[in-house]
């Protein structure tokens, strides 16, 4: 996925090295904390994602997931399963946003 990280995020890693490299320190740091597979926290990711109804978050943890083992079926349950707690329209709009990337 290194190759295709969006502009701002290549940014604030040129302009702020320090803060991006503490960034992603920590979310490796909680990714490795416990005994979940990369799969599963892959998932766990695209459905909080999918809850803060960030565009850009869902595609990358879509990506993440998919790199990790996941399959289409297993990206988009992680997506519905949150149904309950935000609602259709938003896992509606998440489903949307990775649909190009389960047709890769």
């Amino acid at each position: 996925m290194g190759k295709d990280k969006p502009k701002h995020y290549e940014r604030l890693r040129e302009e702020h090295p320090d803060f991006m490299n503490a960034v992603e320190t920590l979310g490796q740091a909680a990714a490795t904390a416990g005994p979940l597979d990369d799969k599963t926290v892959r998932l766990i990711q695209l459905g909080a994602a999918t809850a803060m109804r960030s565009e850009g978050s869902v595609i990358s943890h879509a990506k993440r997931a998919l790199a990790a083992g996941a399959t289409a079926a297993d990206v988009r349950h992680a997506i519905m399963a949150v149904t309950s707690t935000t609602g259709f329209p938003t896992v509606a709009a998440a489903l949307s946003w990775v649909e190009k990337q389960l047709d890769d």
